[in-house]
């Protein structure tokens, strides 16, 4: 086969039973929270349920390792070299594509299309940090969220309470590392007691990656010892160990090899279990990764430049201010931005509104050496792309669901995404017109970003080799992902057998575990199954 490296169902009782918990979250407007069993545990301590082992599945299994950061050539590169044998036999078996990303595309928010078949910001991660206009989720004073923190903890609270995650569809389920856990249990939560908090804080401040790569390194042994004894529908891993020492080094470093050494020990272990004792022919492994990475070269702080420009800035970690501030700026990252304008108010309100007072903000955005992109949402589905020297173009979207929704691109006064002119799509055709430009499914993902309640006023993607965050991170950032470049929105998908369809999207992902599962796949997903 030639391989792409560019580019039982369940019953009734278990369908009402997801529907139940989703209903009764959205009365008490909370989600699941993490668990702070296991204190002062490795992760490898940590118990089995008792009435769990040896159960085998009712129909096949899938474990999904999710590589949070890892580039395609990066991860191709490793494969061919002989860095990766366990999964190079699964590309060997299986095939490797490369697919698109969400925007934004950092860790967290990324991860929302392979546990719930849906773009991010429509389901409430607009980023890793979002301004509450509608003040329904954050807290008073300041009405601001950041996920870089203890406020990891609401991440299942912001969610869509109808938008079912993958955990709630397809149990058994087992997590690690997950920032989504709505619908694990608490004794299914790899990494989300008070100590392990504890312990991810210290590693991540004190900018530690060799401590992420040992976190990863037991999280993907726990995983392993879980898969074999409990027989899961369902385990999904996110190891950070490439991210981080992306970050720290580059996304081509040594250190970077080193934590993709610990995917394929973990995929080795979990492959060479079921083997063992015979569940291989039943069983999906999947690798997959939320997003890429590119060098950074200079460091424009968002925050302090609309200080400068003597507007009140509201922005991490400094979110407390005496007087109120008339601009928020949230960045991810650290290659996007939502900038929220007009703070007081908790309708959100599009350009066409905004535009006498703040236009000149937008042009001298526009006119900075750091931002690509400025995206200037007109309507929830219509919304304005400028370019520097490149001129303004319209993104609309018209529809809703996968196979029914049309996008459109129209420009105004030039080509800014560089599709080439006019366009009037469906979702596999524009994915086509961008795939082999610099932004890669962006008239897609604009639109739906764009869109989303909790997204900004003004969107901002970075231009190659800048960031929009100076100060304020333990690892200082030599790589950074986030924007709608094709170093950051392409991601490989790495399958244990070759599907009978097209992989497109991360999106696409959701669907095509539950057809593996033998699972009905349910509406309003925007992914399309590739099985």
């Amino acid at each position: 086969m030639k391989r792409d490296t560019n580019g039982g169902r369940r019953d009734q009782g278990a369908a009402r039973e997801a529907r139940s918990a989703r209903t009764a979250r959205a009365r008490r407007g909370t989600g699941a929270r993490p668990s702070s069993e296991g204190a002062a545990r490795k992760l490898s301590d940590w118990p089995a349920p008792a009435n769990a082992a040896g159960r085998p599945p009712p129909a096949g299994s899938l474990v999904i390792l999710l590589a949070d950061g890892a580039r395609p050539d990066t991860l191709a590169a490793a494969l061919d070299d002989g860095t990766l044998p366990a999964l190079a036999r699964l590309r060997a078996d299986g095939a490797l594509h490369t697919i698109a990303s969400a925007f934004p595309s950092v860790t967290g928010p990324a991860s929302a299309p392979f546990l719930m078949g849906r773009y991010p910001g429509p389901v409430g991660l607009p980023g890793i940090r979002w301004f509450d206009r509608a003040r329904s989720a954050a807290s008073f004073p300041h009405f601001a969220r950041s996920y870089v923190g203890a406020e990891l903890r609401h991440v299942d609270r912001d969610l869509d309470p109808d938008a079912p995650t993958l955990f709630e569809l397809a149990r058994p389920a087992i997590g690690a590392l997950s920032m989504i856990r709505r619908g694990l249990s608490p004794r299914a939560r790899i990494g989300a007691g008070a100590s392990f908090a504890l312990r991810a804080a210290a590693t991540h401040f004190a900018g530690d990656v060799d401590g992420w790569l040992r976190i990863d390194r037991e999280a993907g042994a726990e995983v392993a010892r879980r898969v074999r004894r409990e027989r899961p529908r369902v385990a999904f891993a996110s190891l950070l160990g490439i991210d981080k020492a992306s970050h720290a080094a580059g996304h081509d470093a040594p250190a970077v090899r080193a934590a993709m050494r610990v995917v394929d020990e973990t995929a080795a272990e979990i492959r060479a279990d079921a083997e063992r004792d015979g569940r291989w022919e039943r069983m999906h492994l999947w690798v997959v990764s939320d997003h890429g990475h590119s060098r950074v070269c200079a460091h424009e702080d968002l925050a302090d430049l609309l200080r400068a420009w003597g507007h009140r800035t509201l922005a991490h970690p400094w979110v407390y201010h005496l007087r109120p501030p008339d601009v928020a700026v949230m960045v991810s990252g650290n290659a996007m931005a939502h900038v929220y304008l007009e703070l007081g108010h908790r309708e959100r309100p599009w350009w066409g509104m905004l535009r006498d007072r703040w236009e000149p903000l937008a042009e001298a955005l526009l006119a900075r050496d750091a931002v690509d992109l400025v995206l200037l949402p007109h309507a929830a589905n219509r919304c304005e792309v400028r370019a520097r020297g490149r001129g303004s173009a319209m993104v609309e979207r018209r529809g809703a669901g996968a196979g029914t929704t049309r996008y459109a691109y129209r420009p105004l006064t030039g080509d800014p995404l560089g599709l080439g002119g006019e366009l009037d799509a469906d979702a596999r055709a524009a994915y086509d017109a961008a795939w082999a430009g610099d932004y890669p499914d962006s008239l897609v993902q604009i639109a739906h970003l764009a869109g989303a309640p909790r997204s900004g006023d003004v969107i901002l993607s970075a231009a190659r080799d800048w960031d929009f965050r100076t100060r304020y991170e333990p690892i200082p950032h030599v790589s950074s992902h986030g924007a709608l470049h094709r170093e950051h929105m392409l991601v490989p998908l790495l399958l244990d057998r070759p599907p009978n369809g097209t992989p497109r999207r991360t999106v696409d992902v959701m669907p095509s575990a539950l057809r593996a599962l033998g699972l009905p796949v349910p509406p309003g997903l925007d992914g399309e199954a590739f099985l």
